[in-house]
């Protein structure tokens, strides 16, 4: 078995610099960009993203305003919500098509929708199990349904079906299954 090497090269705590400015030859070699930001600054243009220093991204629900932006509602009865959603760029993976985390976003979303047209204002809803089958991609700027439907309501939990297809061919592109558990809110 081999010694290890006793000389190790010190690893930098310093925040790096990543900075179009390599033509500056007052800068230091280790405060210049590493080789690969001008790869990274890239892809965030390639995905859609022009600044990747998003203003807003320590603001309170950031989340629900980046996923609520893509999702619009259509119609609502008892036990069944139909939404629209569009595929743009901020929600879309790097190949161009619907990212697998927004769309597991999605569906969570319309799922509590959907059981809250059954369930009572006096319970709390919260997902206990989401399974998801990703059939096919969206492409970017796709427009997609996504139709909700309770399957089984009760005292204790919910289930709601989630169909998401492309609004032009109809096509199945994913599908949900979302248990939700009720619960009466606490009275403190």
């Amino acid at each position: 078995m081999a010694k290890p090497s006793s000389s190790t090269s010190p690893v930098s705590l310093e925040p790096q610099r990543f900075s179009s400015d390599d033509d500056d030859a007052s800068t230091k070699k280790s405060e210049r960009s590493p080789p690969y930001a001008s790869d990274v600054l890239r892809f965030f243009k390639d995905v859609g993203i022009s600044d990747p220093n998003v203003e807003n991204y320590t603001s309170k629900d950031f989340y629900s305003n980046l996923l609520c932006n893509n999702i619009k509602t259509d119609t609502v009865r008892r036990g069944h919500v139909t939404c629209f959603s569009t595929v743009k760029p901020p929600i879309a993976n790097y190949f161009g098509g619907l990212h697998g985390g927004a769309v597991a976003a999605i569906a969570e979303r319309v799922a509590i929708a959907t059981a809250r047209t059954v369930v009572g204002e006096d319970k709390d809803i919260f997902l206990g199990e989401l399974g998801m089958s990703y059939l096919s991609a969206a492409p970017k700027n796709a427009e997609l349904i996504v139709d909700g439907s309770v399957v089984r309501s009760g005292r204790k939990i919910t289930v709601v079906a989630i169909e998401i297809k492309m609004k032009k061919t109809g096509k199945l592109v994913y599908t949900s299954r979302a248990t939700l558990y009720n619960s009466p809110i606490a009275k403190l």
